[in-house]
């Protein structure tokens, strides 16, 4: 009985191990979206700012303005390219995270398969050792109507 007991213990930690295995992927999943949430801003926002500034070109600009704006835009086009790097982490971590959940899933299942093929041994034992206390109580049923058939005769 305590090797179900210990098993029992085994799969509540699983089970307490995969609950945080899939709240950590929940929430890599979660940064990831904000991740691509502010990759999309930067990339709205970098396209507006140069419809705007086409438009404003147009009506004529300094030399010094223009050297601003592609300063200001290469700044922009290097905080997405960051962004596009912290988007690449964020994926690994999503991947690393899943796989941690899935890991955690198999182990719980496999205590619980476990746990399911010795509660099904211990009950064909008890059951065997039932069976073997009836044939016993049988034969010596058999065996006292047979001396007493024996002693009626004599």
């Amino acid at each position: 009985m305590s090797s179900l007991k210990s098993l029992s213990i085994a799969i509540e930690l699983a089970t307490l191990a995969r609950d945080q295995a899939m709240a950590q992927w929940q929430n890599t999943l979660k940064a990831q979206a904000h991740g691509r949430d502010q990759m999309l801003q930067l990339q709205q926002y970098a396209s507006e700012t140069e419809q705007r500034w086409s438009k404003g070109a147009q009506q004529g600009t300094t030399s010094e303005l223009l050297h601003h704006h592609y300063q200001f835009m290469g700044r922009l086009y290097q905080a997405v390219t960051l962004q596009e790097a912290t988007l690449e982490a964020a994926s690994q971590r999503v991947a690393i995270a899943q796989r941690q959940e899935v890991q955690a899933e198999v182990r719980l299942a496999s205590l619980q398969k476990l746990l399911e093929k010795r509660r099904m041994e211990q009950t064909r034992l008890h059951q065997r050792m039932e069976q073997k206390h009836m044939d016993e109580f049988a034969a010596m049923q058999t065996q006292r109507r047979i001396r007493q058939q024996t002693e009626a005769t004599t």
